[in-house]
């Protein structure tokens, strides 16, 4: 590999994950924070998506949004931020030259955030819910719904961005608290990846965090996965689509079954000779968008298949699906197929070492939870998984008790009777 990764802890808790990547033209700062709507309740579902708004207004040092934007701006950089269900995440990509700035106007932002234009982030993040919602006001996002009908109750199943009654009731106050609970040394980390020398960047997170406290790293609340379904929610709405969405619980990272299901989901969906884009797609024309996706977090994770189609095909998509999920149950995968897999995920690696972004989302945030391997590691881990222990693997994964679906379109409710007996006659239960 062409980067060096270096790490190291500041006295007040922070750590810090150097990617020293020669061979590049460009840098990147990141900063990453072990909180997300995981670590809500219902009454402040969407905070912490609501701060991250609010840090980009302003901090002590840096007077406003304006002025925050316009220096990174001259410097090559843009500021960006996400928020996740488990993390925030907040970076720019800098010219190596100016990367103190980026580490100054970053480290005060989150540090000492002024809190500023409360009022118009409520009005923008309102306004950014609205694809989710129908003219109701219903949750119509198959993704959200999903995560629903799998967690439940628990914080998991929240909405990343909140809900519009709770984005309306929270207050610069719990802004505040928030802040002050989350945003410590011990809970976050800084990643900084480019042509850049770990030896000379160690001080300029030092003097960019200063004001940071040490805080306590967050605690979360593990789900309970009970395998009692198959369970489905249907939302009937008046579109020329159906969206649809099969989900399954699965490992977290650490977990054993973890790399044959990565492997599971390269089969399926890598590129369009994978099975899903294959089958579905390009043989038989019943969708135009299918894909397959995991959500990993420190404790669960879930395996997701999403597909968009015609009302009139969305049987047939769902039975081609079912179908590929028993195909990898109940034989082994041909060595040759996996092989293939395998390639690609090293042709894949190759290229993350020009991708500073996938850089510091590959050894900067895991940091928030576990040390993270190498990609040596993983490909010598991929490499020893074999075709018997990817079909066991997918027969405790892909089992009718684990199984949620979500449909979001057209009279979608009177498929429910179809869908029940072509699970019933795809997926046996749990063995």
């Amino acid at each position: 590999m062409t980067f060096q990764r270096h790490r190291a802890v500041l006295k007040n808790g922070l750590r810090l994950v150097t990617i020293e990547t020669p061979h590049l033209h460009s840098a990147l700062v990141a900063v990453h924070v072990r909180v997300g709507s995981r670590h809500e309740t219902a009454a402040t579902n969407g905070v912490s998506h609501f701060l991250e708004h609010v840090i980009f207004r302003g901090s002590e040092r840096f007077a406003d949004s304006l002025e925050v934007n316009g220096l990174i701006e001259d410097a090559g950089g843009s500021l960006n931020g996400m928020t996740q269900r488990d993390q925030s995440h907040y970076d720019t990509p800098i010219h190596p030259r100016h990367l103190g700035l980026g580490l100054d106007v970053l480290g005060d932002l989150v540090s000492r955030p002024r809190f500023l234009g409360v009022e118009l982030e409520r009005e923008i993040i309102l306004e950014e819910m609205m694809d989710e919602l129908d003219m109701s006001g219903r949750d119509i996002d198959v993704g959200n719904l999903a995560m629903r009908l799998m967690f439940g109750g628990h914080p998991l199943g929240l909405k990343v961005a909140g809900t519009p009654e709770s984005v309306r009731a929270l207050t610069e106050a719990d802004l505040r608290a928030h802040h002050a609970r989350f945003y410590g040394a011990a809970n976050m980390v800084v990643s900084v990846a480019g042509p850049v020398r770990h030896e000379e960047v160690l001080p300029m997170v030092e003097s960019a965090f200063a004001a940071l406290g040490r805080g306590e790293a967050a605690v979360e609340m593990a789900p309970v996965l009970l395998p009692n379904g198959p369970h489905i929610e249907l939302v009937d709405l008046d579109e020329s689509q159906i969206d649809l969405c099969l989900s399954f619980f699965g490992p977290p990272e650490t977990h054993p079954d973890h790399l044959p299901l990565m492997l599971v989901r390269a089969l399926l969906d890598d590129n369009i000779t994978s099975w899903l884009q294959r089958d579905i797609v390009e043989t038989r024309a019943l969708a135009y968008s299918v894909r397959a996706g995991m959500e990993l977090f420190s404790d669960a994770g879930t395996f997701d298949i999403e597909a968009s189609c015609s009302p009139a095909k969305a049987m047939g998509v769902i039975e081609a699906v079912l179908s590929l999920l028993d195909r990898l149950r109940e034989k082994p995968v041909p060595r040759e197929e996996l092989d293939r897999v395998l390639m690609r995920r090293r042709v894949s690696l190759d290229f993350h070492s020009d991708d500073l972004a996938t850089l510091v989302n590959c050894f900067g945030a895991p940091e928030l939870f576990r040390a993270p391997e190498s990609f040596e590691e993983t490909l010598a881990a991929m490499a020893r998984v074999s075709p018997q222990q990817i079909q066991e693997v997918a027969r405790r994964t892909f089992s009718a008790d684990k199984l949620h679906l979500c449909a979001v379109g057209p009279r979608v409710k009177r498929l429910k009777k179809s869908i029940l007996a072509d699970i019933a006659r795809a997926l046996p239960r749990a063995r």
